[in-house]
């Protein structure tokens, strides 16, 4: 059997930064490409993931606070340690 091409694995790094630069649409998908070395197919793929995804980047970041859900027998707890500390200091 002769030995073919190995497909490339791209890091996500390498991914982003070529995405991104897709995306500031300075040069054209085909000018990245040869820069890079990698089909303009593939550029486009990735532009296309970096836009479709952007929302989910801020998505996280705010919202309601997670409330504390502790136990209301922890909090009887620690009213009635409180209560005791009271009675003693008097």
């Amino acid at each position: 059997m002769s030995e073919g091409k190995k497909r490339r694995v791209h890091t996500a790094e390498f991914k982003g930064k070529v995405g991104l630069e897709a995306v500031r649409g300075v040069k054209t998908v085909t000018e990245i490409a040869q820069e890079y070395g990698v089909h303009p197919v593939l550029v486009g793929q990735w532009k296309k993931e970096i836009l479709d995804n952007a929302a989910a980047l801020f998505d996280a970041k705010r919202g309601p606070k997670p409330v504390d859900e502790s136990s209301p027998e922890d909090k009887l707890y620690g009213e009635i340690g409180r209560l005791k500390m009271q009675v003693d200091w008097l």
